[in-house]
């Protein structure tokens, strides 16, 4: 939006801010200066005028979703290995992708930024660690800025090929130096560091199986270096801790440790198979962690322990995860599922109770989580909630749709429990990016036509 130009929302039926006192209100409004929520409250007490007036009534508004984890590359390749376990999705996967070009990283995550923008979703973190025939995490950037979404692009790597005892195979592998040269070059490109920033860095090694432990350190001090995150994959399968007892000699949190990788500027995708002890360092060190039940189902993976993370104050985020784990890109059923999940694995009997017989996860947690916990974990304190100086990045649905039917008495549940396809309205950083359920700033049908040729081609290896 140009300089101060004003946008009131007004009349919702509930805001749900999620701020310090979680605070919903009745008939609540929005006002917003530019790309800044300038008051929030009732709509009798917030100004009656605007260069632009979004009468919100029978709508229910929230803090827009923020995606922790994800792969959208990955798009390409849906459906396939559908029974396989980690490993062996992996395997059958990795030549596949090996027919990846820059084109399909930029066609896949303007599609996966689409679907995402349609479920409630303004920002999002997206690991790209393969890089074969000159592949760019400048074509992601690009697309995410062509689209809208507030996005923190992961320049991810693998570099410890079959030959070197990693599982991937040595041609789309990259060597260290090269992978830390373009490192600092993206992060001197791309990476903005202020307040409302739209666009930043993350430096992500992929895993323990896929990278050297030199590669880990020097990553990290990169990071540290020019003050950006730091991201990976950790305690997914048993077959990963098996791994690390075997190369490493340790448990993967251990291994973390020893490389500097257990701090506040760092966050783990999936962090299923932490014991006791393990969650309390988490928690000790400010790491957090990007919660992925769908992808942990779909691979049978396990079941992490939400219940046991909130309790003792992990930071934790919600991820979709690749499209081909997934296979979709939905964060309000992601969120669903968070919810649904833990009921299964809070009644299991196992170390990490926390609190005994503690209760299931609620709709509201899982917002939350889904909210200002991903909000956390990216190292943002300008989004995740609605508030006096927050970026106006929020979303609207209506209540007037069968999915809410019988559940008015109350929404903020039933966002969940009624499983909600997809947002009416969506407004990143002040503008607005869906309306009235359709996109503005993406052209769906050639896209899906153009998504869907890449992808025979990647398939087919031509």
């Amino acid at each position: 939006m140009n300089n101060d130009v004003t946008l009131l929302v007004k009349n919702a039926a509930v805001v749900v801010t999620m701020d310090d006192q979680r605070q919903e209100i009745t008939d609540g409004a929005l006002f917003v200066r530019d790309n800044v929520i300038e008051q929030v409250g009732p709509t009798d007490l917030l100004p009656s005028t605007a260069d632009e007036v979004l009468d919100l009534s029978g709508h229910i508004v929230l803090p827009g979703l923020v995606n922790t984890h994800h792969h959208m590359y990955q798009t390409l390749t849906r459906c396939v290995a559908q029974e396989a376990d980690l490993f062996t999705w992996l395997k059958t996967l990795y030549p596949i992708w090996s027919n990846l070009t820059d084109e399909g990283v930029y066609i896949s995550t303007k599609t996966a930024i689409a679907e995402l923008l349609l479920s409630g979703c303004t920002t999002s973190s997206d690991h790209l660690y393969l890089y074969p025939n000159n592949c760019t995490l400048d074509s992601q950037v690009r697309a995410a800025q062509e689209t809208g979404m507030r996005f923190h692009a992961a320049r991810g790597s693998m570099s410890l090929g079959e030959s070197d005892g990693g599982l991937p195979p040595d041609n789309i592998v990259e060597r260290d130096d090269d992978i830390l040269r373009d490192s600092q070059r993206v992060i001197e490109q791309y990476h903005d560091a202020d307040r409302h920033a739209m666009t930043r860095i993350v430096l992500a090694p992929c895993t323990p199986f896929s990278v050297t432990m030199d590669l880990m350190r020097e990553t990290a001090t990169l990071a540290r270096e020019h003050s950006v995150g730091l991201h990976s994959h950790i305690c997914e399968t048993v077959e990963e801790e098996q791994y690390c007892l075997e190369h490493f000699g340790k448990r993967p949190v251990d291994y973390l440790a020893d490389l500097g990788w257990l701090a506040d500027d760092t966050w783990h995708a999936h962090c299923i198979h932490l014991i006791h002890d393990e969650v309390n360092r988490f928690a000790a060190t400010g790491t957090g962690v990007a919660h992925c039940p769908s992808s942990n189902l779909r691979l049978g993976s396990g079941i992490a322990p939400l219940r046991a993370f909130l309790d003792s104050g992990v930071s934790t985020g919600l991820g979709v995860d690749g499209s081909a784990s997934n296979d979709g890109n939905h964060m309000l059923g992601e969120a669903r599922m968070a919810m649904l999940a833990n009921r299964v694995r809070s009644n299991e009997v196992d170390d990490l109770q926390i609190t005994p017989n503690a209760a299931a996860i609620t709709a509201r947690q899982a917002l939350e989580v889904a909210t200002r916990g991903g909000a956390k974990v990216l190292g943002r304190d300008d989004i995740g909630h609605l508030a006096p100086g927050m970026s106006a990045d929020f979303i609207a649905i209506n209540l007037n749709r069968l999915e809410f039917t019988g559940a008015l008495h109350d929404p903020v549940s039933a966002l969940l429990f009624c499983d909600v396809k997809n947002v009416d309205y969506l407004i990143v950083n002040g503008k607005m990016l869906v309306q009235s359920g359709q996109l503005l700033s993406i052209d769906a049908l050639p896209l899906i036509e153009k998504h869907n040729a890449v992808s025979r081609k990647m398939m087919n290896g031509d």
